[in-house]
């Protein structure tokens, strides 16, 4: 049977942290815990509930989790984030898979809860990810805000069954408060690569995000928030194209 490392990242997660750790219990040979400065309880919880707790200076999710599957004993790794929970489904083929490992790495549908809402449309599902991977066929590599796991050249990936159940936001509020800040991070990683953004663009393309969301993406089945999430995601585009002008046109 193969040793499994689960690494997780954290920040002020005393909200979320303990429904992760109780979900891979279970999978887990060791889970190690990377945490940016928490302010709240999440050092005691996680102590508490037998993580091991390292503390790193926060210089981007690529990093972060990079400098995560480093501190881990075992080649195999499940890399989580703090407010994702294994699903019973996900963590019985995590259990099988331990017994025979016969791929590089495993891909799972991601699931999320949105203020209390299980989303299944809107381009939101299935979100696929990878998170279970050997350390030595992948790497952490792509943008500050959209980091990603990416897999060497021969290296195997299968697809396995059960949900990563994602809570991601309790309100309404937090999401915007969010958008704001990955925005000016996604703004400022395009406009150091170089890009630029037309009136058109900013005009026509939130419009497209909409459409795509709500009708493409069959948005309106998930209801009053599926209309929300929708909205948003206009927004965001919105947001994210009139900063990187804004760089473009100050510099």
């Amino acid at each position: 049977m193969q040793k499994l490392s689960v690494v997780i990242i954290t920040y002020n997660e005393e909200k979320n942290i303990k429904r992760c750790l109780d979900s891979v219990k279970e999978i887990a040979d060791e889970i190690v815990v990377i945490d940016s400065f928490s302010k709240d309880d999440t050092e005691k919880i996680c102590r508490e509930n037998g993580a091991v707790f390292i503390q790193n200076v926060f210089e981007g999710y690529q990093k972060q989790k990079t400098f995560a599957l480093a501190q881990a004993h075992f080649d195999c790794i499940l890399s989580l984030d703090a407010d994702e929970e294994v699903s019973h489904e996900l963590k019985s083929s995590i259990l099988q898979i331990k017994q025979i490992w016969t791929a590089d790495a495993y891909q799972m549908n991601r699931l999320t809860n949105y203020c209390g809402k299980w989303i299944h449309h809107t381009g939101w599902y299935p979100d696929r990810k990878i998170r279970l991977f050997n350390r030595q066929k992948a790497s952490w590599q792509g943008t500050n805000v959209h980091e990603r796991i990416a897999l060497a050249e021969n290296a195997i990936l299968q697809t396995i069954k059960g949900d990563l159940l994602h809570y991601s936001f309790y309100s309404i509020s937090q999401h915007l408060k969010k958008l704001n800040q990955y925005t000016d991070i996604g703004a400022q990683a395009a406009f150091e690569n170089g890009k630029h953004v037309g009136l058109l663009k900013i005009i026509m393309g939130p419009f497209w995000k909409f459409f795509q969301a709500y009708f493409l993406r069959l948005g309106f089945l998930d209801g009053y928030y599926g209309f929300v999430i929708s909205v948003i995601i206009a927004f965001e585009a919105f947001t994210k194209y009139t900063k990187i002008r804004a760089l473009n046109n100050k510099f």
